[in-house]
């Protein structure tokens, strides 16, 4: 566990991974889906309180819901996309703390305390996400993860009791190299760490 990935697993997740907006015509399996999330559910959250929730649009009736709440330029990558994960949290996480984190009485952190409720369940949702891309990446899947949309539109389509919220959302399928434009450049570690 302590010896590196190799470069060529390295590349495929960080190096040479892409943001896709293009997509070739091959499908995403509700069997990929379930690969996915049983390997990003591992990664780490604080208490292990795991707020992420996410609804896999693929049917053409859930893009169809999904398309009105979706910025012009993030229409027709949509709809062309294999599936569509929205990811939200959930401002319930807490009440299944008891059965994923029983070193201490975490629920009581939360209850009532729709502030810390609120801070924790985006902040760990999030971290997620950013999880869902490498679970992805790492099955041999591309993304396209995006926040043009309108956030009330989603939450009122997909979740109108309220409980779970949409944090950004992510097209999953395999990407069209030929729709990619030249890649952006990243920040050096001088410009963006520093070593306290």
């Amino acid at each position: 566990m302590n010896e590196p990935l190799s470069n060529e697993a390295l590349d495929r997740i960080f190096r040479e991974a892409r943001t896709h907006k293009g997509w070739l015509d091959r499908d995403v399996s509700d069997d990929q889906l379930r690969q996915l999330w049983d390997l990003l559910k591992w990664a780490p959250t604080s208490a292990n309180c795991s707020p992420m929730r996410v609804v896999f649009a693929r049917s053409p009736e859930a893009k169809e819901r999904l398309k009105p709440a979706l910025m012009t330029g993030n229409v027709d990558k949509t709809m062309a996309a294999p599936a569509t994960a929205i990811v939200a949290y959930d401002l319930e996480f807490h009440e299944k703390l008891p059965r994923l984190f029983q070193a201490a009485d975490a629920r009581a952190w939360f209850a009532g305390k729709p502030d810390a409720i609120q801070e924790n369940a985006f902040r760990n949702g999030s971290l997620q996400g950013a999880y869902l891309i490498i679970a992805a990446r790492s099955l041999g899947l591309d993304c396209g993860p995006m926040s043009g949309f309108d956030k009330e539109m989603v939450n009122e389509a997909f979740f109108p009791e309220g409980k779970w919220k949409v944090n950004f959302l992510c097209n999953i399928g395999y990407g069209d190299p030929q729709a990619l434009p030249p890649r952006d450049v990243r920040l050096s570690f001088d410009e963006a760490c520093r070593i306290a």
